[in-house]
Formats: C-alpha cells, structure tokens, sequence
C-alpha cells in the first residue's frame, strides 16, 4: 500500500484500518458506464484508493451530460466518456490504475473484463444491459452493485453475492414494454450523486467486509427525494429463477436492444373515467395508512416482490399506482412477467390523484 497519508482520514477508522485500506488498495472494480450514475461512483472509489478501476462506455460527453455527470468538464465535450473520466481520476488519485475502455458492454466482450475484475458497478439506464450485467455476473461468480433512478426517485441492490438473489429474481424476465429514460422523463442531478455514492459505498462494505457492515443483499433500498423517506424492502432468491438457479456453464448470455412502447400509461383523469378495473395500490403500509383511492386493493411491492400476489383478475385491466408512479412500474413489469397482460401504471401516482381530486376521493 502507498501513500498513506492520502487515506489517512479513512484509515482512522477502526471498521476500515490499515488492513482494510490494503484490501481496498488491492482490490479490482469494473464501471459499467460513466454517466450519471458512474461519475460520482467512480470519484469515491478513485479517491478511496481502489487500486484498479476499469471503465467502460462507448459515449461521448455531451452539454446535456454536465449537469449530473460531474466528473466531466466544459472543455471534454465530445470525448468519449471513459477517456475522459481516466484523465479526470488520473488527476485525482496517480497512486491507482485507471483502465478506459471505450467499448460498448456485449456478450462478446463481459466475461473476458468480468474475470478480471473482483467487483462491478452497474452505472446503466437500460434494461438490456442491466441483464447481461446480471448474467455475466453469475456466470463469472463476482457480485454487483445495481442502481436505478427517475426523476427524484431512485433504488439501490448488491445482486449475485453467494445466496443471495440476483437481478432477474426481481425481473425474471426482460421488459417487453420501455421505461422512460432520463432523457425522456428527467432526472435531478443530486439524485444520480446519491445513488452513485452509495454504490461506491456498497462496494468499499464488501471490499473490507468488516463484520459491523452490513450490506444491500437481499434487499432492495429505495429513496424519494421529495421527502427524504427511505425503505429498504426485502428480496428472496427466487427457485424458478431463470438465470441464477443455473450452473454457470449452463447461463448463456445475449444482448440485443430492440425498440420498444412505452409502457401503457394512464392519468388520473383518464382512470377516474373508466369503468370495471382493478386498482392496486403498491405503496407501502405505512403510507397506505395515511390514505388511499376508495376501492383500490392493497398489495406492497416489497410483499410483491416476495412472491405474495393477491387474487387479481386476468380478465379486467388493472391499474397500478405508488406515491408517484416509480414503484408502481416496476410492479407493472413484475406483474407482466407473471402472465398480467392488461396492466396501467398510473402517471404521477396518488400525489397525482390527489393534486387532481383532493382529499375528497380518498
């Protein structure tokens, strides 16, 4: 380990300490994009000491980019991302060794840079992706550190640990309907620093592995920073699960985006109007204690995501809603995997419904 008067202020601290400085010094991390996401990631990571960090993305900066990819500056517009976030970090931290690839992530090219990483950063905002990452993950036996974000929402998991589930427990199955992306729907800059930094801080939990951490298998933690509140909902590997119940000779890996619609998107208006559906609320209890649509079903996504789905009809449409639509998508999709084919999630969520309406309809 070098300069360590340069991790001086980490070290300090009994759950890290020399021992676990080395770890960190000697320990491999593989970025899967550098975007907004991966930028903040990256930062803690190089600064913390990781002595190997490889980079992949095959974009180019843009001015759309600078105003939540703060590794990037003015004067890098139009260079590709990982040579640009290398030159950056090179600048940070000389003491560790920066790989950039200027690729796109493949199935061609994941397992010859997941073996030689320990640990993977999922910094991308596609589904396809997210799935290869998954995948050649558990063929190569190292975990990784998903993130997701919309808006002023965005969720967090380490998936492919030993037991522990991996992303397809979650969405056994890829999306054949979009989410909107950043681009389209927009995102808060903070939002992306956040999850990124706790992905930087995930990883450094299971570098040093001290006893007092304890870690994001198994679970899935989720943020809204409208209000700062916080879950963390429980996952369960998943015995059908396509992907991880598998040898990993046996898990084979393909990557292909196709475009797609956009998930089917209904506004409070629109639902007020419609006659003989099914209205989930997939918003935890303790928010559901606070008020709810008159006539809506009860079912959180955490009791979802276990496996617990109620009674719900196949022959009519249902319609789902969270607090603001984030949540409920991805019970949309999970339901859609499980063979509900007629499902709305609906756009703003019960803060939507109840801006529309008022109290009044609760």
């Amino acid at each position: 380990m070098t300069n360590t008067n340069r991790y001086a202020r980490q070290t300090i601290l009994p759950e890290i300490g020399e021992n676990g400085q080395k770890r960190i010094s000697d320990a491999s991390i593989l970025c899967i994009g550098a975007g907004g996401l991966g930028c903040p990631a990256l930062l803690y990571l190089a600064a913390a000491g990781v002595g190997r960090i490889g980079i992949i993305d095959f974009d180019r900066v843009e001015e759309t980019n600078l105003q939540r990819q703060v590794l990037f500056s003015t004067d890098q517009i139009g260079k590709y991302k990982a040579i640009a976030a290398k030159e950056k970090l090179d600048a940070l931290n000389p003491c560790i060794e920066i790989e950039a690839i200027a690729q796109e992530l493949s199935d061609e090219n994941a397992l010859s840079l997941f073996k030689s990483y320990d640990l993977i950063i999922d910094g991308t905002d596609n589904f396809a992706s997210k799935f290869l990452i998954n995948d050649a993950a558990l063929k190569c036996g190292k975990p990784f550190i998903y993130a997701s974000i919309l808006g002023f929402e965005g969720q967090l998991a380490v998936f492919g640990a030993p037991d522990g589930p991996c992303y397809r427990c979650l969405f056994p199955h890829a999306p054949k309907h979009n989410v909107p992306s950043c681009a389209e729907n927009g995102v808060i800059g903070a939002v992306a620093g956040i999850l990124g930094t706790m992905q930087a801080m995930e990883a450094i939990k299971l570098i040093v592995a001290h006893k007092d951490f304890n870690h994001l298998i198994g679970k899935l933690w989720t943020i809204n920073t409208r209000s700062m509140e916080t879950k963390a909902l429980n996952l369960s590997r998943d015995p059908a699960c396509p992907t991880c119940t598998k040898q990993p000779d046996q898990i084979t890996l393909a990557y292909k985006k196709e475009p797609c619609a956009l998930i089917r998107e209904i506004t409070p208006q629109e639902m007020h109007k419609k006659p003989k559906i099914m209205l989930l609320d997939v918003r935890e209890q303790d928010e559901w204690d606070k008020g709810f649509i008159m006539g809506a079903q009860h079912a959180p996504l955490s009791s979802l995501l276990q496996g617990h789905i109620p009674d719900l009809p196949k022959d009519r449409e249902i319609i789902i809603y969270c607090a603001h639509g984030i949540r409920s998508r991805n019970a949309a999709e999970f339901l859609k995997a499980q063979g509900y084919k007629n499902v709305a999630n609906m756009a703003g969520g019960y803060e939507a419904w109840l801006m529309t309406f008022g109290a009044k309809s609760v």
